[in-house]
């Protein structure tokens, strides 16, 4: 792999420099061809950075900003005092050639209006949108988006996504011919709201998208599909559900009970049952696919939980590193939808 230089947000998420900085430290370690200029406050970050390997240090860069952008701030009011904080810088960093992509866990709706500004849409992509992968029954990964960016979406934002669905499923995932799906009530024709049903008709009369109808909510995770499509309100509802569910089972799973009136041979039974459980349901543990990439635009950048551990901030960059989105897939993605758009005018 060749060398690629992050920009981090180390101020941004529920517990900032405590969570971001080991973590970057950690994937420095398992990545030698990484390079990081972490943003934010230097002293707040100097004791994680304290005892960090000399090998390390020689591959980050300590970026000072003073401010933050609060979690609790509204969009507009962020965008508008952002100069001098963590996040703003970051994404400067992109912008102006000196990283490749930006991992931050901080404000959603800050991260989405900035980096439009900032790094700006690709040509003919209306709105960036969040983009995950995630696990499904067939051992698969599934293209999910948009996860919060968009609450709401017209039907030709629909089917932005689904084109920059597909070209992720085909690049990231190696699906040559990812079928996509819209997330619906039902799977008829007639069901849903208008944006939904006009984006079905333009998907099915677009060249390049192998449409496959609706998906409803209990096939999400399935692999009936490859790519998922649906405005950010659904997504990310539909996201944090799957998440607390299976956060849910792991606490019950791993909850102490009394076992002292079982047997010794339905104590390791009982044991093994659980192991088993947990190691099926591990590829489905949110810490292991933390991190939506927000795509649409001329950079990379990922949004991180705002409550990430280390583990799943860590996992953040990773995916960073893994979706930094070439141009050679910015050109493909502009082809593809001038197609859709030029078939789809016809109907």
């Amino acid at each position: 792999m060749t060398d690629l230089t992050l920009a981090l947000d180390a101020m941004s998420g529920d517990f900032g420099p405590c969570i971001t900085v080991p973590a970057a430290l950690q994937a420095l370690a398992s990545m030698p061809s990484l390079h990081l200029l972490i943003v934010g406050q230097p002293k707040t970050m100097a004791p994680y950075l304290a005892t960090a390997n000399y090998s390390l240090k020689r591959r980050l860069c300590v970026v000072p900003a003073d401010l933050i952008i609060s979690n609790d701030i509204k969009p507009s009011r962020a965008i508008r005092v952002s100069k001098g904080t963590s996040m703003r810088i970051a994404l400067d960093l992109v912008s102006n050639g000196h990283a490749q992509a930006v991992v931050s866990a901080g404000n959603t709706g800050a991260l989405m209006g900035l980096a439009k500004i900032i790094i700006k849409p690709l040509e003919g992509i209306e709105r960036p949108a969040l983009m995950t992968l995630l696990p499904n029954q067939k051992k698969g990964q599934t293209v999910v988006l948009d996860l919060g960016a968009n609450v709401n979406s017209s039907s030709t934002m629909l089917v932005q996504f689904a084109v920059m669905g597909s070209v992720i499923a085909e690049e990231f995932v190696g699906i040559k011919t990812p079928r996509v799906a819209l997330l619906n009530i039902g799977e008829e024709e007639y069901k849903g709201l208008n944006n939904i049903r006009e984006a079905a008709i333009m998907l099915k009369n677009a060249p390049d998208i192998n449409y496959v109808g609706y998906l409803e909510g209990n096939d999400v995770l399935t692999g009936k599909t490859d790519v998922l499509v649906c405005d950010g309100f659904i997504g990310n509802v539909t996201l944090k559900t799957i998440e607390g569910v299976v956060r849910m089972f792991f606490s019950l799973l791993k909850s102490p009970e009394d076992k002292r009136n079982l047997s010794l041979w339905s104590r390791l039974l009982q044991i093994f049952t659980e192991v088993t459980i947990i190691k099926r349901l591990e590829s489905f543990n949110p810490d292991q696919y933390n991190g939506a990439c927000l795509i649409g635009l001329s950079g990379t950048v990922v949004k991180s939980h705002g409550s990430a551990n280390q583990q799943a901030f860590k996992v953040a960059i990773e995916q960073a590193v893994q979706r930094h989105i070439s141009q050679r897939i910015a050109l493909r993605l502009k082809a593809i939808y001038s197609r859709v758009i030029d078939k789809s005018t016809c109907i």
